[in-house]
């Protein structure tokens, strides 16, 4: 098959999506069968696995199949899908935290220049919510969308800081959320708090180079944790 390319409308995972919902349609994968293994059908379609990966989410949540970790991917009977749902999930996981390396890398260098007592207790203060939030078993979504969204204001660029929101709350999308659900969890938390504190101390020495460069390993991290497990 030819390698899909992004020059579709559609996003790429909706395309993989698209091709993979007519191979059961057709009858190639009956109902209660198993998907080939992923690397297998990444290279059946001529995509990458993270966005296979990211259209089988999109096919879970329609209710075509159903990912069973450790076993493999099942297709559903036609009673449990919903063909309604086949729009838009959101934006794909992987580029959306590409974007954000990108964006938010610069803005943490910016913010160093504009670094204010004020700024930094704001900071300092979504961390230690955080903090009591991962001891107490809560929701961190909020304050980790508080410190990212705090540090693109010290920048000074509106822009930016609006910027910064948009493309976190890409994460409550229903492609992005499914997926969280999945992989986040005490462990991913941890890692996540301990990489802002030092985005916090980089800031803190205003070190822009320091800054850019935690705040973009942070990000791929997250991604390793959340996109590519």
């Amino acid at each position: 098959m030819e390698p899909l390319r992004q020059v579709e409308t559609r996003r790429l995972y909706q395309q993989i999506a698209d091709r993979v919902r007519t191979l059961i349609q057709r009858g190639n994968y009956p109902a209660g069968s198993r998907l080939p293994p992923e690397r297998d059908l990444a290279q059946q379609l001529g995509v990458s696995r993270p966005s296979l990966r990211e259209a089988l989410i999109a096919l879970e949540i329609e209710g075509s199949v159903e990912i069973r970790m450790g076993s493999g991917v099942y297709v559903c009977s036609r009673a449990l899908r919903r063909p309604g749902l086949a729009v838009a999930m959101g934006e794909s996981p992987a580029e959306l935290m590409q974007a954000r390396s990108a964006v938010e890398g610069a803005v943490a260098s910016l913010a160093c220049a504009n670094v204010t007592p004020e700024g930094l207790a704001r900071v300092q203060a979504a961390v230690e919510a955080m903090r009591e939030d991962i001891a107490m078993g809560r929701d961190v979504l909020e304050h980790d969308r508080q410190f990212h969204v705090c540090i693109a204001e010290m920048s000074g660029n509106s822009v930016l800081a609006s910027l910064v929101g948009t493309l976190f709350d890409e994460r409550q999308s229903p492609l992005a959320s499914h997926m969280r659900n999945r992989l986040e969890g005490q462990q991913t938390w941890h890692a996540a708090l301990s990489e802002h504190e030092q985005i916090l101390r980089c800031l803190a020495q205003r070190d822009p180079l320091a800054a850019e460069s935690a705040m973009r390993s942070h990000i791929r991290a997250a991604a390793d944790r959340w996109v590519i497990p």
